[in-house]
């Protein structure tokens, strides 16, 4: 690659006129203009507004629980956005989703038998307990309709511990790190998903289960109930999934840090059961239950409306600021947007997408590749929700839509704010050569990146479904941090956390496979077209 400060370094030795006049056939040749590729990293690291992005939606903005106040914030600062650095085709589309949610405020307090501040969240989408609530708690563990009958008439008045606590999660090794050279090796191995047809339809059964557990909560006079923290170290989710209209549950609901949980519990086994004081201030919002994704483009000169695309979750959950999951992504995929707007218009069309309702099943993502790229035969009983996420994959035959054939490629970024060290190819080995040629002069620059393109196959974010019906559509590889450790999805996953220089990394890398792919003569090689495969049952 050549050395991006060549043109700057030849202008300030060009000589005083009339010397340089006397030696002018011994002057230098002018640089060359700097190549595309060049202006994007040039761009991406020495003006970079990554951070600027990403500090904005989350300590301004904030949480972006899918269809809350925050949400509707960043849908709309989002579009402001790209319509200043003027990219075209800025839109929202909407699908149904349910409710909107929000907490103004809330407090857990055990009073006896003594009096301290517990550490917990309101679990999404459970209603308030309109004032506060005195209450001795219970442990009461219910797993299946079968335990009904074991605490019948034992609830009434109660505080529901749902399950017995455990002994503890103590980290085994550093909550933060970067992948060695050896971990990346062995992201080389592509494994087939399994396909079990039976095991979903019990999974989407199981869906129900909370709706039940709180009418027989009801039923038997409790006043709320709490889960514990699936964390230690005083983090809360407080992750909830009854965002239906008609689904919500009948009583409010807090989850309590694994610390405090478990002292309630040991307090309850040993003498009388301490009494607890919950104030859940949350709020319902039914006056549009239609979720949005955010669209934009940067418009090609050629190729028959040919595109590609790339994308992250707007979305977040409510404990905290929504940064590493998934502002950082949003950020990138923005700020490629800002750098690619600088460049000249590519052949194909550049789009970019902000996804919704990705916490709650993929949910945008699964409504754009409906819409625009493919479809499958509609469901016996319709599904929503997690139902439509669970079973999604399991419907045949795929249809192509006309769009189809015109995505030439898809990239997520969903991995939190660590730095990129390579991309999974999916089992699509014929891009592998191709992106190790893009990787080439971020490798020249710094060798230390060790950009992986390994031929494993991931899932859980939003290229899943693109990849599911024969899109190119991949997810980078990036470093874990503290991204699984600590983070996602609970109460400290602030700004603080986010790295700028892996951010700059990322969008800039983006941007620079953004503008290969949107260029190439050919687009991206393609696997098979998917159809069924054999239930091994």
């Amino acid at each position: 690659m050549r050395a991006l400060i060549s043109y700057a370094v030849a202008v300030s030795l060009v000589l005083p006129a009339p010397l340089a006049a006397q030696t002018a056939p011994a002057a230098a040749a002018k640089p060359a203009d700097p190549t595309p590729i060049e202006r994007i990293i040039d761009e991406g690291g020495n003006r970079s507004g990554v951070m600027d992005i990403a500090r904005y939606l989350t300590d301004r903005i904030g949480s972006r629980l899918t269809n809350s106040p925050g949400m509707r914030a960043a849908e709309a600062w989002t579009q402001t956005q790209f319509t200043g650095w003027g990219l075209t085709n800025v839109h929202k589309e909407g699908f149904e989703f349910g409710r909107g949610w929000w907490m103004e405020r809330s407090s857990v307090r055990m009073i006896s038998p003594r009096a301290i501040e517990l550490t917990a969240i309101p679990i999404t989408w459970t209603p308030a307990t309109n004032g506060t609530i005195t209450a001795p708690v219970i442990v009461a563990p219910i797993r299946e309709i079968g335990d009904f009958e074991t605490w019948r008439g034992k609830l009434k008045g109660k505080v529901v511990l749902l399950t017995r606590p455990n002994d503890g999660n103590e980290p085994r090794e550093a909550p933060f790190k970067r992948w060695t050279d050896t971990e990346l090796a062995g992201f080389n191995t592509y494994r087939k998903p399994a396909y079990n047809p039976k095991s979903v339809e019990r999974e989407i059964a199981r869906l129900g289960w909370p709706k039940q557990l709180s009418d027989f909560l009801k039923s038997e006079g409790a006043v709320a109930y709490a889960a514990m923290s699936p964390r230690d170290g005083k983090l809360v989710h407080g992750n909830g999934y009854q965002f239906g209209v008609g689904d919500t549950v009948a009583l409010p609901g807090v989850e309590i840090a694994a610390e405090d949980y478990r002292r309630l519990a040991r307090l309850a086994e040993t003498g009388d059961a301490p009494v607890l004081e919950i104030n859940s201030d949350v709020r319902f919002d039914d006056s549009d239950t239609k979720a949005y994704n955010v669209i934009a483009d940067i418009k090609g000169t050629s190729r028959s409306g040919e595109y590609v695309m790339a994308g992250a979750h707007l979305d977040s959950w409510a404990a905290g600021d929504g940064a590493a999951d998934n502002a950082a992504g949003v950020a990138m995929v923005m700020e490629a947007a800002r750098i690619l707007s600088k460049m000249p218009k590519p052949k194909r069309t550049i789009r970019f997408a902000l996804w919704n309702g990705e916490e709650q099943g993929l949910l945008g993502s699964i409504d754009y590749v409906e819409r625009h790229l493919a479809t499958r035969p509609e469901p016996a009983t319709p599904q929503t929700g997690l139902a439509r996420y669970t079973g999604w994959n399991y419907r045949w035959p795929i249809t192509a839509l006309p769009g189809h054939a015109k995505l030439a490629a898809y990239f997520n970024l969903d991995n939190g704010s660590g730095r990129i060290r390579g991309i999974n190819a999916q089992g699509n080995e014929a891009v592998v050569p191709i992106f190790r040629e893009w990787f080439a002069p971020f490798l020249a620059a710094d060798p230390s990146m060790s950009a992986m393109v390994g031929l494993r196959g991931v899932g859980g974010t939003d290229h899943l479904f693109f990849d599911a019906v024969g899109i190119p559509a991949f997810q980078f590889i990036q470093d874990p941090l503290d991204y699984g450790s600590r983070l996602h999805h609970t109460s400290v996953d602030t700004y603080d956390h986010l790295k700028a220089a892996d951010l700059r990394q990322g969008a800039t890398i983006l941007a620079a496979f953004l503008w290969n792919a949107a260029n190439s003569d050919k687009p991206l090689p393609r696997m098979p077209f998917p159809t069924e495969p054999k239930d091994p049952s």
